[in-house]
């Protein structure tokens, strides 16, 4: 974890890899929760037996609960101290490279992009790899725009 003390410090890392979070196991009852939650029930996500002789040989978690997950995973990464709030802005780009299969292990690391001054603080850009343990492609990259507010 790297705590940075204020947001001018935080700022000055710009460009910078941040870190890497912890490991988490993505489960069956996730993307069933994710399935109820969304309404999206394709079986390639909770079909067990259906999923098993697809083409990834099990259920996959969908491409936005990959997504989802980025805030919990990269709680671990960084933190800023002195923070009233942070507040997601949106995405410049997301992609998903490759699946992520249930039982997978995923974890995040992050790099500052960009840093902007705005009216409540700052915009910080973080481009946001979701790795999965033992495959060379991610499950998710993507640029979350976050509004820090001191």
């Amino acid at each position: 974890m790297r705590v940075f003390a204020n947001l001018d410090e935080f700022a000055a890392t710009k460009g910078e890899h941040l870190g890497f979070g912890e490991w988490h196991e993505v489960t069956q009852d996730e993307i069933n929760l994710f399935a109820d939650a969304t309404g999206d029930h394709q079986w390639i996500h909770v079909d067990l037996e259906k999923a098993a002789a697809g083409p990834f040989g099990a259920p996959v978690a969908h491409g936005y609960l990959t997504l989802s997950l980025i805030p919990m995973l990269v709680r671990d990464v960084y933190t800023v101290q002195g923070l009233k709030m942070g507040v997601n802005y949106g995405l410049n780009k997301v992609r998903f490279p490759s699946p992520v299969v249930v039982g997978s292990r995923v974890r995040a690391g992050a790099e500052l992009v960009e840093v902007a001054d705005v009216a409540q603080g700052k915009q910080a850009v973080v481009r946001v790899t979701v790795e999965i343990d033992g495959n060379p492609k991610p499950g998710c990259v993507a640029e979350t725009v976050v509004l820090l507010v001191a």
